[in-house]
């Protein structure tokens, strides 16, 4: 099937060929650790679990920014030519295939997180809803039938665990002879990371509603683990605005299943959710996408593991309402 993800035209094109210009850097830095390039949060986290002392990881884009519509700038560029290893999920990153083309580094390991899970597919973006109902019935066939693929496997800790596994194998391959550190510091982290499983499934199991609204369908996987039943108010595209009927048949499910609680997400705006909420008289929680750690997460000294932590606590409380 066709992997659709839409993203803003890249602009490889005008960055000056002085800036890549050169041979890439292939070695370790000059600590002795690895360069390893990171693309978003959970990426970011899931490596240096890993890495440990044996790497200086950073990502490329900044807390606070929605990674859907990011763009690497000339400095990312040459951070990415440079890099011994570079991490990231797949899909979300519509960037990364024309990135890694022209930042090209022959000795670079290049880590696609998701490779080798099984992906969830969804229908093509509904904002495109009203363009498909002027086109002939030929052609709006064939664009109903586009596919895009969920990206977001990060949020629910059985496939983060995959990923790992595929980091532990890219730094050992960049980096053999800290082999048995990295299996040794990812094991560990696989620990943590079963345990919140367990906790997802303990607080989960037994509760009184198994459907939750959220702003947008980033939690399929986490739902499909534990049973639930994600009801999203737009599509895998979190700046997506839903059709009005969209809106109404949020509304109307919201109202005969009495739901309490609307879910939205930090980096975007939650306007679309309050608007359900008032209509409905529920209140609106956080359920967090993982896509970046904000200034408040990170003042409340906050991670990965932690904020799943409030994800299932967000998720608990809300279902036994």
């Amino acid at each position: 099937m066709k992997k659709i993800w839409v993203t803003k035209s890249l602009a490889f094109t005008v960055l000056s060929a002085a800036l890549l210009s050169g041979c890439a850097s292939n070695t370790a830095s000059s600590d002795g650790k690895l360069n390893v390039v990171t693309s978003f949060y959970p990426m970011y986290e899931f490596t240096k679990q890993v890495a440990g002392d044996h790497a200086n990881v950073i990502a490329l884009i900044p807390p606070g920014a929605e990674p859907h519509d990011w763009e690497p700038s000339a400095k990312d560029m040459k951070q990415l030519k440079n890099a011994n290893v570079f991490v990231y999920n797949g899909i979300v990153e519509g960037w990364a295939e024309q990135a890694l083309k022209s930042a090209e580094n022959k000795n670079r390991v290049v880590v696609e997180a998701s490779k080798g899970i099984e992906l969830m597919e969804g229908l093509a973006e509904e904002e495109h809803e009203e363009d498909h109902k002027k086109e002939d019935k030929n052609h709006k066939e064939e664009a109903h039938g586009d596919k895009i693929l969920d990206p977001h496997v990060w949020l629910t800790p059985v496939l983060a665990v995959q990923e790992v596994e595929a980091i532990v194998i890219g730094l050992t391959q960049a980096d053999p002879a800290h082999k048995e550190d990295y299996r040794k510091n990812a094991d560990a982290y696989i620990g943590k990371l079963k345990a919140l499983d367990e906790s997802f499934k303990t607080g989960l199991t037994n509760v009184k509603r198994k459907e939750f609204v959220t702003q947008h369908a980033a939690f399929g996987y986490l739902a499909k683990e534990y049973g639930l039943t994600q009801v999203p108010i737009a599509g895998l595209s979190p700046e997506e605005e839903p059709a009005p009927d969209k809106m109404a048949d949020i509304i109307k499910f919201a109202k005969d299943n009495k739901v309490q609680t609307i879910f939205f997400e930090t980096l975007v705006d939650p306007k679309v959710a309050n608007t359900i909420a008032k209509e409905v008289g529920a209140k609106t929680a956080v359920l967090n996408p993982l896509e970046g750690l904000t200034d408040d997460d990170k003042k409340k000294n906050l991670d990965y593991i932690g904020v799943m932590t409030n994800n299932l606590e967000a998720l608990k409380k809300a279902l036994n309402e």
